[in-house]
């Protein structure tokens, strides 16, 4: 993603209120989103369509991206299953992500939770590349510190490292954050800029990605009747 800046003014979160709420764009394939290859399986049943965010708690553009994909999957409601996959490296062992998968073993994962997450790591500069840093964190958040640390080093969590790692490839992943329509149609903030190349901040870029991923949404339920 383009480098901008992190602070939004007033005037760009008026106009991400003004691009949010307008009607869905007509994104092109190949320009504001891509379609896989290979469909891949999702969760989802009936006409509800599985949308999955690929992050990155210690990237900084889906922590500035955070607000906007939360009120936006808040707006969709029962339309869709929405999950998020940290993003993996494979040989290198992240934390943050083994604190995700983490949390989300333990059901302890809530929505403030993970936006407290982000910003022990971008407002407290606390980057929690340590596991004692993640305990400590933890433990602060009112999550059992010895239960958390048996789940962490458990197989089940490195079970769910592995999956990122095989999801990444099998989305072809490769930058963050990225989300994922019902198996078929991949799209990014700066993939929703790609063709217009208008927007100067972030509150831009995802107005204009909320606008794809309503249009990517409503494609892929029309396809399931």
């Amino acid at each position: 993603m383009r480098v901008l800046k992190f602070a939004l003014s007033a005037a760009a979160l008026s106009v991400f209120a003004l691009t949010s709420s307008a009607s869905p764009a007509d994104p092109k394939n190949g320009v504001e989103y891509k379609t896989l290859p290979t469909p891949q399986p999702v969760d989802a049943v009936g006409k509800k369509v599985e949308v999955i965010e690929f992050f990155d708690y210690a990237c900084p553009h889906c922590a500035a991206f955070d607000g906007a994909l939360n009120a936006w999957v808040k707006k969709q409601g029962d339309n869709i299953v929405f999950k998020r996959v940290h993003i993996s490296r494979p040989g290198t062992d992240l934390p943050q992500e083994k604190m995700f998968f983490t949390l989300q073993a333990m059901g302890a994962l809530t929505p403030e939770l993970h936006t407290k997450a982000f910003n022990e790591i971008h407002v407290n500069h606390n980057p929690m590349r340590r596991d004692e840093q993640v305990f400590d964190f933890i433990a602060r958040q009112g999550v059992d510190r010895q239960k958390f640390i048996d789940t962490y080093r458990g197989f089940g969590v490195a079970g769910s490292v592995r999956r990122a790692t095989a999801m990444m490839d099998a989305y072809a992943i490769d930058s963050w954050p990225t989300l994922a329509v019902d198996g078929k149609y991949i799209t990014s903030p700066s993939q929703a800029d790609a063709e217009k190349q208008s927007a100067t901040t972030e509150a831009q870029l995802h107005g204009e990605v909320v606008q794809v991923l309503d249009a990517l949404v409503a494609k892929a339920k029309a396809e399931k009747k």
